[in-house]
């Protein structure tokens, strides 16, 4: 996830090219507040990742992928 509002953006521009290469889902979110919020720490940010470990007990929780995969859509 990448923050849209980030300046410069160019500062994040490696980031899609990188994921289409490694076949990773990934979106822009409209502000580093909101990524903020989400990240539940106290300074803006402009990217974050979600990974998921396979013996996790939040894996049923985290249902993220799909629900990128369809905004990609």
């Amino acid at each position: 996830m990448m923050a849209a509002d980030t300046e410069p953006l160019e500062i994040l521009l490696h980031l899609p090219l990188l994921a289409e290469d490694k076949n990773v889902p990934y979106v822009f979110v409209p502000s580093k507040q909101a990524l903020r919020r989400a990240c539940g720490v106290t300074r803006p940010v402009i990217s974050c990742s979600v990974t998921t470990n396979e013996g996790s007990q939040l894996k049923s929780q985290i249902q993220l992928k799909d629900a990128i995969e369809k905004l990609l859509i």
